[in-house]
């Protein structure tokens, strides 16, 4: 999905940068860059290929290749950036988070004006540079940003790095991500992820509502366009993206997923479904919060069956290929096989999306002689891939075990009946779950329903994205 930060101060900005962007690097997979702006030598920008080495090892003398009082950074999964942009608007430096599933739309109604693109392998076009291309359409940034927000079909939030040092943030349309603004008496700065500021000893000072943009520079803010009044924010931010120590819409991440785990121990006890359970544990890492929370409220004990071992293998550089990412995700897995052996053990994972990984998790623990191995997810059943970020996105809905399963218990058929199918109380929700259960050879299988993922969040529902799983706009 990737993930960005900036700063505007009085003195060099470059290390707070630096610091600020690895902290995102749970975000993306492939690419990052910085851009800096310094008076004497103007805007400068490195990329490095982040696939194969983490993103601190690539920039770490990065203080030595730049310069500059205001800088980004961003990490990606797929496009290089930040891009350096030369047009009527000024030069300027770019980044982005999102998506634009019209690009190839977008693209041509570009080149029919006259206007070209860098091509990149197979003729594809940076999606960065196509934002750009759009936002220089207008005769300011304000009215550009917002020209691209209503063009594009998807998600974008930006980043800009003006040749006077000023950085323009911009939330996306509906919020369905964060932009946080931090100040310290030294600047201000901006971030997708809000530890990775306070870190860094700023403060909270605002937090950007849909669609909207500021200015800043180290000594004011300016609003260039207000909040929207619809938000959409992503859910998975909450139950498998965001850090744990983040903080969106007033919600800290950690404390939800205690929550989202008590409110499914709660579910389970009122249906006798956890009965002969010796250990609660989490799939590590992200589903063990979830975890402490159910193990709290059902008062089984709490252990870590397996580690995940990271030192070598971290999310922020896992391989591309996804052959190569399931034998990784497999090597990873340290069992301690006194907690597993002869034991009945129920996984809370942050989500089941297509099922392979898990599926190699499970025969794991029974090759390391688990008794039963129960699993509960975190979320709903997934039904549909993600059209507004990286998150879920397949070459088909068919590589979902929920629209698999469903394909194979009824057929196409079946899709008319999404909502019972995610409800564990139908008797098609029922046959779903056997399904998987027989499938991945799980004792049990549960998934967190839409209403308790609200209620676990706390926001309305209608300022939340859940169109992967209920397919709701």
């Amino acid at each position: 999905m990737g993930g960005f930060f900036g700063a505007a101060c009085k003195s060099d900005a470059v290390t707070d940068v630096f610091f600020g962007t690895d902290y995102h690097s749970h975000l993306g997979t492939r690419r990052a860059g910085m851009a800096a702006y310094d008076q004497k030598k103007g805007l400068q920008r490195v990329i490095h290929n982040i696939e194969n080495s983490p993103f601190r090892t690539r920039f770490e003398r990065i203080s030595e290749e730049m310069k500059g009082t205001s800088a980004i950074g961003c990490i990606s999964d797929y496009d290089p950036q930040p891009l350096l942009i030369r047009s009527s608007l000024g030069t300027y430096a770019i980044c982005t988070i999102g998506i634009i599933n019209n690009s190839a739309e977008l693209i041509e109604m570009i080149l029919s004006s006259g206007g070209h693109f860098d091509a990149m392998t197979a003729g594809a076009v940076n999606s960065t540079e196509l934002l750009a291309a759009l936002i220089n359409q207008k005769s300011s940034f304000a009215d550009g940003i917002k020209f691209a927000q209503e063009k594009i079909d998807g998600t974008a939030s930006i980043l800009i790095l003006k040749d006077n040092g000023n950085i323009i943030a911009a939330r996306d349309k509906l919020g369905r991500l964060p932009v946080m603004i931090g100040k310290n008496e030294n600047g201000r700065c901006v971030t997708f992820e809000s530890f990775a500021y306070k870190k860094l000893d700023y403060d909270d000072e605002k937090e950007l509502g849909p669609g909207e943009i500021v200015e800043f520079s180290a000594d004011e803010i300016t609003q260039l366009a207000p909040p929207g009044k619809k938000m959409r924010i992503c859910s998975f931010l909450w139950s498998y993206y965001g850090y744990p120590t983040s903080t969106y819409e007033g919600v800290n991440v950690e404390v939800m997923r205690y929550i989202n785990g008590r409110i499914m121990a709660r579910h389970d006890k009122e249906v006798n479904n956890n009965d002969g359970v010796d250990y609660v544990g989490g799939v590590p890492d992200s589903g063990t919060p979830h975890a402490i929370g159910y193990s709290n409220e059902s008062a089984l004990p709490f252990a870590r069956a397996f580690i995940k071992y990271t030192p070598t293998w971290a999310r922020s550089f896992m391989p591309t290929n996804q052959q190569q990412r399931n034998k990784v995700a497999k090597m990873k897995q340290i069992p301690v096989t006194d907690l597993i052996k002869h034991k009945s053990l129920l996984f809370v994972d942050d989500s089941i999306v297509r099922g392979t990984q898990l599926r190699e998790t499970v025969e794991f623990l029974y090759e390391n002689g688990a008794k039963a191995v129960h699993m509960r997810s975190a979320c709903p059943p997934i039904m549909f891939g993600c059209k507004y970020l990286n998150f879920s996105r397949a070459t088909s809905d068919m590589e979902l075990i929920a629209r698999r399963i469903i394909m194979q218990l009824e057929g196409e058929e079946g899709f008319k009946y999404i909502d019972e199918y995610s409800d564990f109380r139908t008797e098609r929700g029922k046959a779903l779950r056997a399904a998987i259960c027989s499938e991945l050879h799980l004792a049990s299988l549960e998934f967190q329903s839409l209403d308790g993922i609200v209620e676990a969040i706390g926001l309305p529902k209608d300022c939340l994205c859940t169109y992967c799983w209920d397919g709701k706009e």
